[in-house]
């Protein structure tokens, strides 16, 4: 698996800008946000939700793959970073999640681009200095570290996050790198 954090002068190993889609997946509601790595400062380019309507999951499942296949050729990303999906109560949700997310994932590796993935403490981690940060708490940092007039919905702020953790290494927890790690019980396995 090739390393995917990002070099300090914003340039991946090609020489190219390094440009960044994250994803809040979510069978209902999938967030994306793009951004961009200029010279070590954080560039907004696009987010949004990509709403499906009730119905059988096959077709909903596509309307999530069309609808990010759009975004990436439209905004030509050439990273993307991914929530990873947390054990819910119900496992049917979870379960659902999971399939989103699967197709959030497949319409990435599909456009051949490189994908990590991020728990939610390490995205809150990473913006907010906090891994159990409010949701408010997030949207009101993204909107600061990206200078935006207000604060984004909340799933496009989740994605936004995503991308912006992604941009700092998946640094979180003081520093160190938990790029490819996970959290269990307070600690990293």
């Amino acid at each position: 698996m090739r390393d995917t954090r990002n070099r300090k002068d914003g340039k991946d190993e090609k020489g190219r800008k390094i440009r960044i889609l994250g994803i809040d997946p979510g069978l209902r509601i999938t967030g994306f946000g793009v951004i961009e790595i200029n010279s070590g400062k954080l560039t907004y380019i696009s987010s949004g939700c990509i709403k499906t309507v009730d119905g059988e999951l096959p077709l909903r499942l596509k309307s999530i793959m069309d609808h990010l296949n759009e975004v990436i050729t439209e905004h030509r990303p050439n990273q993307v970073a991914v929530e990873q999906v947390f054990v819910n109560v119900n496992p049917k949700s979870t379960l659902m999640l999971g399939q989103a997310r699967g197709a959030a994932v497949c319409t990435a590796v599909l456009n051949n681009l490189v994908v990590a993935e991020y728990t939610a403490l390490q995205i809150k981690q990473a913006v907010v200095g906090r891994g159990h940060a409010r949701k408010e708490q997030v949207q009101e940092m993204v909107r600061r570290l990206l200078q935006l007039a207000g604060n984004p919905s909340a799933d496009a702020a989740d994605a936004l996050a995503c991308a912006i953790c992604h941009a700092h290494g998946g640094l979180g927890l003081g520093g160190i790198s938990t790029a490819g790690y996970r959290m269990k019980r307070g600690r990293l396995v």
